[in-house]
């Protein structure tokens, strides 16, 4: 087996380096990275924040987060013991770096560090913008002031921005426009953990890999596709950042409209950066824009999720008592490209659900009944090919099969594919191979900006709808499966939604017979 060689030395500047985002994500991918040999020695890393604080608290402050994970299973990163020889790679190369992210002379101090870091090493920079979206462009427009996106021969300069990249189309494209000013298009990664997953990654083996599924993979044989992304949790300490945001911006046309293209994109050539984000780019392109008739908006109210009361939305912190942003989004998608034209494409997501579960489902079209007219039609199973992302990590299938006996009747058989009994998985929070891929510069799983601002526009007349209060809010109870409107608006087209469980017997069971 090839070893996958470890990325280059580099400094990597994570503005936010004391916020939520590097504790619970960043951090642990960091370790992970770590633990696979993956992260050069002379690797160095600076946080960039501008509360007061020493490196060593900073260090400490980390520590004791990673900790912390050991005695939470619920959370995204969980692991039994931390690896002190691991975690201590990791915090030994911390620098913390008291800044004010709007003041010029900040960038100058940080580039006088990493300059005589380079004396002695490299000079290669990868800056990490996990900050609150206001101030992107300020950091890039910083950035290039102070000479820090400069790149020679020798040394690479590439900048991370999270989402969400813009809150609407015409952001999108003054961000875009904004940040392509200062830094070439291939220094900017546009990152979106969604793809980080390696069941996500996984999807383009299976499609692709298999002659198997491929040739069924289109509007000949496809009846409809469902995507999920259902959470349990509420909007905890974000409430700030949710009652601007919402789950249409927040999870639609970034982590919702990736699963997307995935699943229907056109095989690349090769799987060389740009023809896997050419294929991509395509898709999104030919997504029709969304009619705000075929979206249905909710907000969870006071419930029970695992036997405990939980808050409504309303009463989270931070949130006005007045709300009216949604927590929930259910649309229907349609593609207008020769593979897809006519398959309906149904997605929702949304917080403090039943289940928490990420799914990619396809429906094909039934076989002709006339062959089986002495069995009820009702008994047929349809065929359902189920991508499972998170939290389980696999591949289902449900078709029909003739049960024993002297006579032809149909009974339904259901298989079972989880990674985990084939292949060993290292924990995994969604970051690691996106650090690296930036790192080596591989921009594969990145969005370029032609794709971020189809993906805009293609929900734009929904949020202008909404903007102008063409729109209805739908309540929820917590731990339900969601607003009434969600049902409708699938069974509208004699369609239903798999059920929200963790557990894929449930779903199987519940697929109509």
């Amino acid at each position: 087996m090839t070893q996958t060689p470890p990325a280059p030395p580099c400094t990597l500047v994570i503005f936010g380096g004391g916020g939520d985002l590097t504790k619970r994500l960043l951090a642990p991918a960091l370790y992970n990275l770590a633990g696979s040999g993956l992260l050069d020695e002379g690797l160095r890393i600076f946080g960039l924040d501008h509360n007061e604080r020493t490196t060593q608290e900073w260090r400490d402050d980390l520590t004791a987060t990673m900790q912390s994970f050991t005695k939470d299973k619920t959370a995204e990163f969980h692991a039994d013991s931390i690896d002190a020889k691991q975690w201590g790679f990791i915090a030994d190369r911390l620098t913390y770096v008291v800044a004010d992210f709007t003041n010029i002379d900040s960038y100058r101090d940080l580039k006088k560090r990493i300059d005589d870091g380079a004396s002695s090493g490299s000079g290669n920079a990868v800056f990490y913008l996990a900050v609150a979206d206001r101030f992107f462009g300020p950091i890039v427009d910083n950035l290039g002031e102070a000479g820090l996106l400069a790149e020679t021969k020798d040394a690479f300069r590439r900048v991370i921005i999270e989402k969400p990249f813009g809150s609407d189309l015409p952001s999108a494209k003054a961000l875009n426009e904004r940040v392509t000013k200062i830094a070439d298009e291939s220094q900017i990664y546009r990152i979106d953990h969604f793809l980080g997953k390696e069941p996500v990654q996984s999807i383009m083996a299976m499609r692709f890999g298999n002659g198997l599924f491929e040739p069924m993979w289109r509007r000949e044989h496809v009846d409809h596709v469902q995507i999920t992304a259902s959470e349990t949790i509420g909007v905890e300490e974000r409430g700030g950042f949710y009652e601007a945001t919402g789950a249409l911006r927040d999870m639609v046309p970034n982590h919702l409209f990736q699963l997307l293209t995935m699943v229907t994109m056109e095989a690349p050539n090769s799987f060389e950066p740009e023809n896997v984000r050419s294929e991509k780019a395509k898709l999104v392109e030919a997504i029709k824009r969304v009619d705000p008739r075929d979206v249905v908006r909710g907000q969870y109210t006071a419930g029970s999720i695992a036997g405990q009361s939980v808050p409504g939305y309303r009463d989270e912190h931070n949130v006005a008592k007045d709300s009216t942003t949604e927590t929930y989004a259910a649309l229907r998608v349609d593609v207008e490209n020769w593979r897809w034209s006519g398959v309906p494409f149904y997605l929702r997501t949304g917080k403090r659900l039943k289940a928490r579960m990420t799914t990619m489902s396809i429906h094909f079209k039934p076989a002709p009944y006339r062959i089986f007219r002495d069995t009820p039609v009702e008994k047929i199973t349809p065929n359902v090919l189920t991508l499972l992302i998170s939290p389980e990590h696999g591949m289902t299938t449900d078709f029909s099969a003739k049960i024993p006996g002297p006579t032809m009747r149909l009974g339904r058989v259901s298989t079972e594919f989880m990674y985990d009994d084939f292949f060993d998985e290292a924990p995994n929070v969604g970051y690691e191979t996106l650090i690296y891929d930036c790192m080596i510069g591989d921009a594969t799983l990145f969005q370029r900006a032609d794709q971020i601002e189809s993906s805009w526009a293609a929900v734009q007349p929904v949020r202008d709808a909404w903007d102008k209060g063409g729109d209805s809010l739908e309540f929820y109870a917590a731990g339900s499966d969601g607003p009434a409107g969600a049902d409708a608006l699938i069974a509208r087209d004699g369609r239903k939604w798999l059920p929200l469980s963790n557990d894929a017997d449930v779903r199987r069971r519940a697929i109509p017979h």
